[in-house]
């Protein structure tokens, strides 16, 4: 009988290919936003720094984007700003609500990630052939919108 682990190793389901490659994309890219002097941040971070602009989102947004609930955006922000990569700004066109900014340090990391992820992803084209890796894009980007969307109704237990 082919155990579960197993079945994984040899066949993986969506969950688990999702997992290695979030897993290992973000292994690389910290290890090497690290070894460019940006050692503090940590895997978590991200989910504010893929979505941060040069011209300011509002939390909400980065809540939206990351669909990660606005509590834990909020505390991810509180570190980033602790750390120096980002600040809070008023939101001129709504003097109640605040924008996230990037520093200079976080304007640095954004450059630096943004050039570690295009050399990843232009690995992975040579490997498996530019149109090959821009159809699996195209195709990965369907499954993860078509997944985001959808709402499974359990029944009350």
């Amino acid at each position: 009988m082919v155990t579960r682990a197993e079945r994984n190793s040899t066949d993986p389901d969506l969950g688990v290919l999702a997992g290695r490659l979030l897993f290992g994309v973000q292994r690389e890219l910290f290890t090497a936003l690290a070894e460019l002097g940006f050692d503090d941040l940590k895997h978590r971070h991200g989910a504010v720094l893929a979505y941060l602009d040069a011209d300011g989102v509002r939390p909400s947004e980065l809540s939206r984007l990351s669909h990660q609930y606005k509590q834990n955006i909020g505390t991810l922000i509180d570190e980033l700003e602790a750390l120096g990569y980002v600040e809070r700004r008023p939101d001129p066109s709504d003097g109640r609500a605040k924008l996230v900014f990037p520093t200079e340090r976080g304007l640095a990391q954004m450059r630096a990630a943004d050039l570690i992820l295009a050399a990843m992803q232009r690995r992975h084209a040579q490997i498996v052939g530019r149109e090959e890796y821009q159809r699996f894009k195209r195709v990965f980007f369907q499954v993860t919108e078509n997944q985001r969307g959808y709402i499974r109704h359990l029944p009350d237990e």
